[in-house]
């Protein structure tokens, strides 16, 4: 047998963590699909007045419990596989708490990966629209700072909205303002294959397309 390449060997390990979350989405769903059978649906009789119609309510509801199971896992899942390239290229590469320095609350930080002196925050997607978001990540780059730490912000997929992209301008300057680096879309993609030499993005394109053509 031919031995794997390296390519080969980050393939098979992405895809063996996107298989585990996979299962696990579709066991949250069916649960969650079987709970719903004995729900209480008095609530429906206010979408009847402003002219939902029940079967349609049914379907809102069943489509609203799922997705917030698929943001979850969706965000879980590509946090994982982005520190695991990281851990490919930076074998101590690792997820660490620091002491706010700056306020007490909250009282710890979570640093997503720290590699050396960079503390990465991994994103899929950041739609917040909460102005209190700002004072919180303005407080967590400060403490990242105090312990000479450079924040970097990868976040893969960019919000849709005026607002949450209003959010996310304002903590790009606050990233950039300490120091920092923020990255986003396709400069997130490109950052992560420039400093691990794993091309993510091209992996779970990869993933996607054999999945679609097995169903």
């Amino acid at each position: 047998m031919l031995r794997m390449n390296a390519y080969d060997v980050i393939y098979k390990k992405i895809k063996e963590i996107a298989n585990k979350y996979s299962n696990k989405l579709n066991s949250q769903f069916q649960k969650r699909v079987a709970e719903m059978q004995n729900d209480d649906k008095s609530h429906h009789l206010i979408y009847r007045v402003l002219g939902i119609p029940y079967d349609v309510g049914n379907e809102i509801d069943y489509y609203q419990n799922q997705a917030r199971f698929l943001y979850k896992y969706a965000g879980s899942f590509l946090e994982e596989v982005t520190i695991l390239c990281f851990k490919e290229k930076y074998p101590f590469a690792s997820k660490t708490k620091v002491k706010n320095t700056i306020s007490n609350i909250p009282k710890t930080f979570e640093i997503d990966c720290l590699v050396n002196n960079n503390a990465y925050e991994i994103k899929w997607r950041d739609a917040t629209t909460d102005n209190d978001h700002i004072i919180k990540e303005h407080t967590r780059v400060k403490t990242l700072r105090s312990y000479n730490y450079k924040p970097i912000r990868i976040m893969f997929y960019y919000p849709n909205r005026v607002n949450s992209m209003r959010i996310q301008e304002t903590l790009e300057t606050l990233y950039k303002g300490v120091g920092g680096e923020y990255y986003y879309g396709d400069s997130a993609w490109s950052y992560v294959k420039k400093t691990t030499g794993v091309d993510l993005l091209n992996i779970l394109e990869k993933i996607a397309k054999e999945r679609e053509n097995n169903d």
